[in-house]
C-alpha cells in the first residue's frame, strides 16, 4: 500500500499489507509466548517497559519526522506531543505500585493477564495510541497482536523495532500491518485471541465489537465523540474563548475529545463570535515543518472531502459562518489543507452539531439558562468528554456532575496521564490510562478457602 504525504499528496513509502494467514501465525506466536510470559514477576516486566522506553528515547525524533510526513503534523506539535512517551512513563509508574493480589478474609483476589490481546490503533495519535496499549499489556503480563492504521503506518514500524532492541521475548509483540476490513476482521474473529482493544470511529468499532461476540472476548474500545464546552456567565470570555478554539484546531481538529460544540449565553453570543472569529483567522496553516505554521494538513483525501461535505452542510443548513469556509487556503495549491472554519448561531440539531467532522471545523451555540445548556450538552450519541469553563469552581463542579461523558475537563486543567480516558454512549466502553487501563488487560481470580488453615 501507498503511503501519501498529505501536505504534498505525494507517495513517499510503501509498506506490505498482511492478510488472515498472517494474523494466524502472528496469534499462534502470541499464544505459544503467553504461558511463560505470563508467569514472568511484576519486577521483569517493569524492567522490560524501562528497556522499552529507553530504545523509544533514541528514535524519538525520527518518528517525529515519520509523524510530520505520514499524518501531517507540524513538527514541533510531532516533537513535543505527538511522539510523547508520557503514556509509557505512566504505565511504568503504575506498574511500580500496583498489587496484582490481595487477601480478604480466606480469599485470594488475584488479577491476571487475561490472555492474548488484540489491538487496532488509529492515524490522529498513532504512536501514543500504540503506548497506550501496548505499555499495560506488557505491564498485565499479556502477549498481543497490534494492527496499526494502515493511514499511518511508519511510525509503528518504527516503534516494532523499538520493542526488537529492548529485548521483548519472542512471541510477545507481533505486528501486522493492513486495512480494517481485512486485518481488523481477522482479529477481532479470531478464537485464538481473547481480548480486543480498538481506537478508532463507532462505525468501525461496531464491526469489531461484532465480530468479537461470536467468541465471546472482551472488547475495549475508545471510539468518536461530539465534547461540548459550556461557558458559563462568569467566565473570563476572551481566555475561555481563545483556549477552546485552539483545542478544537489542535492536530487540524483530528482529536476525539476536541471542544467541538461551544455553548455560550445569549446575551454574550455576539461577543463570543468576534472573539472566535479573530482567534481562528490568527491561525496560520502551511509547511509543517516551519516554526511559525499552526495547522498542517488533514491526514487523507477521504478525511479532506469528509470535512469539506460538513462544511457546506453548515452553510446549507443556516448556520452563520464566521471564519474559514469551503476548501483549502488560497495561499495553497496543494495537500489536505483545511481553513479553520467557525460556525455561529448553531442549532444543536444541525449535522456540524451532531456529526463527528474530525476536522478544524468549531460551532458555537448560544443557550438561555443553565437547565437548558445541560439538556444540550447531554443531547449527542457521544459521551467521550465535555468541558466546563467558570470563574466558579463549585458552580462548575455542579454542572460536571450533571454531563454524561466519560471525563470533564474544568477550566482547561492540565493534562493528568494518570487519570482514566474513556467514553460514554456511542463514545465506547472501558478505561486506558493510569491502572483502569491496566485493569483491561487482567481477568479477576477468587480462591475461597485461600486462607484457612
Amino acid at each position: 500500500m501507498n503511503v501519501t504525504d498529505p501536505s504534498t499528496e505525494e507517495v513517499f513509502s510503501r509498506v506490505s499489507m498482511g492478510g488472515a494467514k498472517d494474523v494466524d501465525r502472528a496469534v499462534a506466536a502470541a499464544r505459544a509466548a503467553f504461558p511463560s510470559f505470563s508467569r514472568t514477576a511484576p519486577r521483569e516486566r517493569l524492567e522490560l517497559l524501562r528497556s522499552i522506553l529507553a530504545q523509544y528515547e533514541k528514535r524519538r525524533d525520527e518518528v517525529a519526522n515519520v509523524l510530520c510526513r505520514e499524518m501531517g503534523a507540524p513538527l514541533q506539535l510531532a516533537r513535543e506531543q505527538q511522539s510523547s512517551p508520557a503514556d509509557l512513563i505512566c504505565m511504568i509508574d503504575v506498574l511500580r505500585h500496583y498489587r496484582f493480589e490481595e487477601l480478604r478474609g480466606s480469599t485470594k483476589i488475584v488479577r491476571e493477564p487475561i490472555g492474548v490481546v488484540g489491538l487496532i490503533t488509529p492515524w490522529n495519535w498513532p504512536i501514543g495510541q500504540i503506548m497506550m496499549k501496548v505499555a499495560p499489556a506488557i505491564a498485565a503480563g499479556c502477549t498481543m497482536v497490534l494492527k496499526p492504521s494502515e493511514v499511518a503506518p511508519l511510525n509503528a514500524v518504527i516503534w516494532s523495532e523499538v520493542m526488537h532492541a529492548a529485548g521483548v521475548p519472542k512471541g510477545v509483540y507481533n505486528m501486522v500491518q493492513g486495512e480494517g476490513g481485512v486485518v481488523g476482521e481477522a482479529m477481532s474473529a479470531h478464537p485464538g485471541i481473547d481480548m480486543m482493544s480498538f481506537t478508532g470511529s463507532t462505525r468501525a468499532g461496531i464491526l469489531v465489537a461484532e465480530g468479537a461476540a461470536r467468541t465471546v472476548k472482551r472488547v475495549a474500545q475508545e471510539l468518536g465523540g461530539k465534547s461540548a464546552n459550556i461557558l458559563l456567565s462568569d467566565v473570563d470570555f476572551k481566555n475561555a474563548v481563545t483556549q477552546g478554539v485552539l483545542r478544537v484546531m489542535r492536530n487540524s481538529g483530528q482529536a476525539c475529545s476536541a471542544p467541538t460544540r461551544m455553548f455560550v449565553p445569549v446575551d454574550r453570543h455576539d461577543e463570543v463570535k468576534a472573539m472566535a472569529k479573530a482567534t481562528a483567522e490568527r491561525l496560520v496553516v502551511g509547511d509543517v515543518r516551519d516554526p511559525s505554521t499552526d495547522l498542517g494538513p488533514v491526514v487523507n483525501e477521504a478525511q479532506f472531502n469528509k470535512v469539506q461535505r460538513l462544511i457546506q452542510a453548515g452553510i446549507d443548513e443556516g448556520a452563520e459562518l464566521v471564519a474559514g469556509g469551503g476548501g483549502r487556503p488560497k495561499h495553497l495549491r496543494s495537500g489536505y489543507f483545511v481553513r479553520p472554519t467557525v460556525f455561529a448561531n448553531v442549532r444543536n440539531g444541525m449535522s456540524i452539531a451532531r456529526e463527528e467532522i474530525f476536522g478544524p471545523v468549531l460551532s458555537i451555540l448560544p443557550y438561555r439558562n443553565e437547565e437548558e445548556v445541560i439538556e444540550l450538552a447531554n443531547d449527542t450519541i457521544y459521551g467521550l468528554a465535555a468541558y466546563v469553563q467558570s470563574s466558579d469552581l463549585a458552580r462548575a463542579r455542579r454542572l460536571a456532575a450533571r454531563l454524561r461523558a466519560g471525563t470533564v475537563h474544568i477550566n482547561y486543567p492540565v493534562s493528568d496521564r494518570s487519570a482514566p480516558v474513556g467514553g460514554y454512549k456511542h463514545s465506547g466502553n472501558g478505561r486506558e490510562n493510569g491502572r483502569w487501563g491496566l485493569e483491561e488487560y487482567l481477568e479477576v481470580k477468587a480462591m475461597l478457602g485461600y486462607g484457612t488453615e
